[in-house]
């Protein structure tokens, strides 16, 4: 199970992913405060379950090692979903001006990073997946 790429590389994106849960998106801070407001996941209910859907989605493609064909569809849903809580956060992010008064300063996190680089474990679990399956489709004419 952990011993082929694609499930090492779907482990580094589940751990990216749980990464959100533990820093913060973007911090702000309004121009009578001197403190920075963090902007975090727990905060917003959708982006709260999509975390958790793209959390738990590459955990459960490494356990379905001998079905490559529903690997490669769940990876494509799990990319749909980071994609998805990449936009919520800066629809969320954008959303701040908004406010009264509006924030003065503010800066992206380390959570704002991380499902970026999620993005690129599960895009070359997809390659590897790919790679694999051509590897015993290949093997299978030998036979």
């Amino acid at each position: 199970m952990i011993q082929r790429k694609q499930s090492v590389y779907l482990f580094l994106a589940a751990l990216m992913n749980a990464g959100v849960f533990y820093f913060d998106l973007y911090q702000y801070h309004l121009l009578d405060t001197s403190t920075f407001t963090p902007l975090r996941v727990n905060d917003h209910f959708p982006s709260l379950l999509l975390a958790l859907l793209i959390t738990l989605i590459p955990l459960i493609i490494i356990f379905l090692f001998k079905n490559r064909k529903l690997q490669i569809r769940l990876s494509l849903i799990s990319l749909i979903a980071i994609i998805s809580f990449i936009a919520i956060m800066l629809w969320r992010v954008n959303g701040l001006s908004k406010m009264t008064p509006p924030p003065h300063d503010g800066s992206y996190w380390i959570g704002a990073v991380l499902p970026v680089i999620s993005l690129v474990f599960v895009f070359l679990a997809i390659i590897s997946i790919r790679k694999d399956d051509k590897l015993v489709k290949s093997v299978d004419r030998l036979r």
